[in-house]
């Protein structure tokens, strides 16, 4: 939750995610902090760093916007419905599930007596099914290839 409201104070966000929005603060961002727009090797350096910061913020918020919730919606219903819970950490307030189908989520704001209850579940999955996976903001950390 605290990288959310990091990433969304950097971008001047509140409320809803717009995609159109944030590609457009994005673009401005870069501009400003491109490292070729400095002089100063000192600030050159620091440019660097802030623009790398902002490129990662922009991918997160465009992996959490409504709109690529929305658009990967029925891949995202096929991983939970039909692929089975590999492994799990929980750290802070995120939980990071992987599953058998080699996708991995993380839901932020996951507490851990959630935890605690998911992990003493006798069905871990169908508890994560009623209490977490629509419950927590989520999004798609990455998809490992499947070695047959």
């Amino acid at each position: 939750m605290k990288r959310i409201n990091e990433y969304r104070k950097l971008f001047q966000v509140e409320g809803e995610l717009e995609l159109k929005e944030l590609k457009k603060t994005y673009r401005n961002l870069v501009k400003e902090w491109h490292p070729d727009k400095f002089q100063d090797e000192a600030k050159k350096e620091e440019a660097g760093l802030k623009s790398q910061v902002i490129i990662d913020a922009y991918h997160f918020l465009v992996s959490i916007a409504p709109e690529t919730r929305e658009a990967q919606l029925s891949d995202y219903t096929k991983t939970i419905n039909e692929a089975r819970i590999a492994d799990f950490k929980h750290k802070g307030l995120l939980l990071e599930i992987s599953f058998t189908d080699g996708t991995t989520y993380e839901y932020f704001g996951v507490k851990g007596t959630v935890f605690h209850k998911f992990v003493n579940s006798d069905k871990q999955h169908r508890f994560g099914k009623r209490s977490i996976f629509h419950s927590y903001l989520y999004r798609k950390v990455k998809r490992e290839a499947i070695v047959a």
